[in-house]
């Protein structure tokens, strides 16, 4: 027994430990934003500014760098983006688990299969489709190719395996049709997994900065992450961190927001992909 009255103190003794060290960088990437570029410079690692001013993000939107017009542009897609994907992915997934037709059980094992495909193998030949179908320099291009994800069809089919036919049934004798059914009940009822699944689509596009590098040339339509990779050596050939610092915490907010009023639901689709 007191053997294990040590176990419980000292393991939680271990994670809070864990937790201080990793969360420590982006406290300190917080408390930089107020922090002057010479004190940033200057070194050390406290977490309380000596002269704490607002400067850099007063700068951050009146400089020449075009950084609210990037983060319009990075929250546009994100959003349009995320939209599409809780449209397309959930009535996939739901006629793959409620309709039953032929090929459904070959077209749900390629759908599996795809999954097993790096994201960088297809990187050379979404760019080359992209190039030949005219899309290059367009938000499109970063949009379209991400409409639908295979990992969430699936979820939301291993979701929908559960919903009962018999709701379904007594939808339309109460004169739904199959449409009416999924978007007035199928839908209301996986709130959770959408949730979870809108998280996660949203901090994929938002952060997304690799094709966003190779599709978007014109500066005025660079998303956030983009943008502050452009802005980096800019001046003088050195690197103003006061100002990298302070874009990296502003490109935080939207997510933060979306966990927050998500929170209660994006919890609630954890548990029940864990039980997926």
């Amino acid at each position: 027994m007191k053997k294990k009255s040590y176990v419980r103190p000292l393991l939680y003794t271990i994670l809070i430990i864990y937790a201080l060290v990793t969360i420590y960088p982006f406290l300190w990437a917080v408390s930089a934003s107020f922090k002057t570029f010479k004190e940033i410079t200057g070194g050390g690692i406290s977490l309380i500014p000596q002269n704490p001013t607002l400067q850099n993000y007063i700068d951050l939107f009146s400089g020449t760098a075009n950084y609210t017009r990037w983060f319009l542009n990075s929250l546009y897609i994100a959003v349009t983006s995320t939209v599409l994907n809780i449209i397309l992915n959930s009535m996939a997934g739901y006629a793959l688990a409620q309709i039953t037709f032929r090929g459904s059980k070959a077209i749900l094992g390629l759908f599996v299969a795809t999954m097993t495909i790096p994201a960088q193998v297809l990187l050379i030949p979404n760019y080359l489709i992209i190039k030949a179908l005219g899309m290059m320099g367009s938000y499109s291009a970063l949009i379209v190719p991400g409409a639908v994800n295979v990992s969430y069809i699936f979820l939301m089919r291993q979701y929908f395996l559960n919903f009962s036919k018999q709701v379904e049934e007594a939808a339309k004798i109460d004169g739904l049709s199959r449409y009416g059914c999924f978007f007035r009940i199928a839908i209301p009822l996986s709130i959770p997994v959408l949730a979870t699944q809108a998280t996660f689509i949203f901090l994929g596009f938002w952060n997304d900065f690799t094709k966003a590098m190779l599709y978007i040339k014109d500066v005025k339509k660079f998303t956030l992450p983009v943008g502050i990779q452009s802005t980096q050596s800019r001046s003088a050939g050195f690197t103003m961190w006061n100002e990298i610092l302070t874009s990296s915490v502003v490109s935080m907010i939207p997510i933060i927001i979306i966990y927050i009023l998500l929170n209660r639901f994006f919890m609630q689709g954890i548990r029940l992909d864990a039980e997926k």
